[in-house]
């Protein structure tokens, strides 16, 4: 039985909120030793976010905290930055998600880093990158959503500009810093160095934004909001059913439109001008989506999903967390893991994607009590004394 695959790795977390923390998240479901220096007293505002408050704690802060290690430090003191430094030392990552200029206030400029640790990976996420005349200003994950184009075309067509329940741009930026951080990770074994990962929300969005700008550049096309389909992409869409519930069906290539011609009992939709190639039921998209919603409207989801699943139709039905819980598959893949939780006894998460075969990741622990870990890591990896933890406790520095 293999290790973890990131189990060789230390991750110094600073910073707070999500677009840094997720990427801490994503390396420690894979094993990384993952740190998080959380300011005295007060901890991540992550410990405090979410709607629900189940005994007065935050559902969103297990997850994203999960598989970490909390230590307390101010590092707006020398004596904190200087326990930042000989952590530093005996690291592989340091994740940050502050504003460009601030580790270089607080003495810690990669320049600084690297000559305390040549092999140090420095992880960098903000809103607009570390150079560039923006790169000053806040920017929080919703205004990388904006610039980076996908505010503008979500939603319907007679509505302002819409946004995902969830923090997109946060996450894909994470995601991305996590992706350049084992990249340069990689690149170590070779040259012996670290480098730093310099990740912007506004162009994590961008990066996702498929043919977007050659589009402009090209075709003077401006794509716009177009509620649940895609242009020029037909069919792919929700449709009604005979039990006042709706699916999805996406059958938008040649060959599986013709399977769903053939299971709607209309073969012949297949063969008509109109509709017979990926170009041609674009521009008539929405006649064909009247023919579909008609057949669906006439039979319950669940005939629908059968029947389409057996022609080898991709269809399926909107979820909720409850259809989540509630799906066989979910429940034979693992999708969903419980956790021991001294608040809430077990306590439900997504797992860890992507699975690998011989080294799967996983959630070990959910996220961690503020400080839980400052004995492990003060007197256990740095070497400091009952009496000196003692003494930076009773000052405020951790």
């Amino acid at each position: 039985m293999r290790g973890l695959p990131l189990g060789d790795v230390r991750v110094v977390e600073l910073g707070q909120l999500l677009a840094g923390p997720f990427c801490g998240q994503l390396l420690g479901d894979f094993g990384a030793e993952v740190i998080k220096v959380e300011d005295p007293g007060r901890g991540d505002p992550m410990r405090q976010w979410g709607r629900e408050k189940p005994h007065g704690r935050s559902l969103w802060w297990p997850v994203v905290a999960r598989n970490k290690k909390s230590i307390t430090c101010d590092l707006r003191t020398r004596q904190g930055q200087d326990l930042v430094r000989r952590l530093v030392e005996r690291a592989d990552v340091l994740l940050e998600n502050f504003r460009p200029g601030t580790l270089e206030r607080w003495g810690m400029s990669p320049e600084r880093l690297h000559e305390l640790n040549p092999r140090l990976v420095i992880t960098r996420v903000t809103g607009f990158g570390q150079s560039g005349p923006y790169a000053p200003r806040a920017g929080y994950g919703s205004i990388g959503e904006a610039m980076g184009g996908i505010r503008y075309v979500t939603g319907d067509p007679d509505r302002p500009p819409s946004r995902t329940g969830i923090s997109l741009g946060d996450s894909l930026a994470a995601t991305h810093a996590c992706v350049g951080t084992l990249v340069a990770l990689h690149e170590r074994e070779r040259s012996g160095l670290g480098q730093v990962v310099d990740t912007a929300i506004y162009e994590a969005v961008l990066a996702m934004m498929e043919s977007l700008l050659p589009e402009w550049q090209q075709a003077a096309y401006q794509r716009e909001r177009t509620g649940p389909v895609l242009p020029n992409v037909s069919p792919s869409n929700v449709y009604p059913t005979g039990d006042g519930d709706s699916i999805l069906i996406a059958a938008n290539q040649d060959s599986v439109f013709s399977r769903l011609a053939t299971v709607m009992d209309r073969p012949e939709l297949a063969a008509d001008e109109r509709y017979a190639t990926h170009g041609a039921r674009g521009g008539n998209a929405a006649g064909l989506d009247e023919i579909i919603s008609a057949w669906t409207a006439s039979a319950p989801a669940e005939d629908l999903l059968r029947v389409l699943h057996e022609g080898g139709v991709p269809a399926g039905r909107v979820y909720t967390a409850k259809d989540m819980f509630e799906d066989p598959h979910f429940a034979a893949r693992r999708a969903i893991v419980r956790v021991p939780h001294p608040d809430f006894g077990e306590l439900a998460m997504q797992n860890v994607v992507p699975r690998l075969s011989a080294t799967p990741g996983g959630v070990r622990t959910a996220g961690p009590a503020l400080g839980q870990h400052n004995d492990d890591v003060y007197r256990g990896l740095l070497g400091l004394t009952a009496e000196e933890i003692a003494a930076l406790s009773a000052e405020g520095i951790i």
